[in-house]
C-alpha cells in the first residue's frame, strides 16, 4: 500500500517511537524510507545576529547528524535502507515540502516534539502536517 515513506525527527522520545513506527511500514510494505531532521531556524529570529546564532545552528546540525547515524544502523539492522534529509526552516513546512517533492505516500511523525513550550509559542508541527498534507499521515503518540 505504502511505496515511499517520509519520517520527522527532532531528537524526542516520542519522534524516537515514530521513527520505530515507520520502520515497521517500511518492512511491512517494503518501501523506501526517508528520515528528515529539521533545524528550525524560524525560531532564530528573535536572535541577534552574531556567533549565537551559529553556535545554536551548529548544535542542532550536529544533533540532527547523531540522529541520522544511529537511525541509519538501527535501519540497517531491519534490513531497510534509509535515505536522510538534513533540512533548515520551518519544521512542517520542510516535511511538506519533501513529502511532496518525494511523492510519499505516508508521513509519520510524533505528536508532540521536545517542548511543551513550542506548541504555545510556534504552534504544533504535527497539527500543521496533519492539516496540509497531501498524502495519508500518521501521529504517533
Amino acid at each position: 500500500m505504502f511505496q515511499k515513506i517520509v519520517v520527522a525527527v527532532d531528537g524526542s522520545e516520542i519522534s524516537q517511537k515514530a521513527f520505530e513506527v515507520a520502520l515497521s511500514e517500511a518492512k511491512m510494505w517494503n518501501a523506501a524510507l526517508h528520515l528528515i531532521y529539521v533545524v528550525e531556524t524560524s525560531r532564530f529570529s528573535s536572535l541577534p545576529m552574531d556567533n549565537t546564532m551559529e553556535v545554536i545552528y551548529s548544535l542542532l546540525e550536529k544533533e540532527g547528524r547523531d540522529i541520522f547515524e544511529k537511525s541509519t544502523a538501527r535501519a540497517a539492522a531491519e534490513g531497510i535502507s534509509l535515505v536522510t534529509h538534513l533540512k533548515d526552516g520551518h519544521a512542517g513546512t520542510e516535511v511538506l515540502a519533501l513529502a511532496d517533492e518525494l511523492q510519499a505516500d505516508l508521513i509519520v511523525i510524533g505528536s508532540r516534539g521536545k517542548s511543551g513550550i513550542d506548541r504555545l509559542l510556534l504552534g504544533s508541527v504535527s497539527a500543521h502536517v496533519v492539516q496540509d498534507s497531501r498524502c495519508t499521515t500518521m501521529v504517533v503518540r
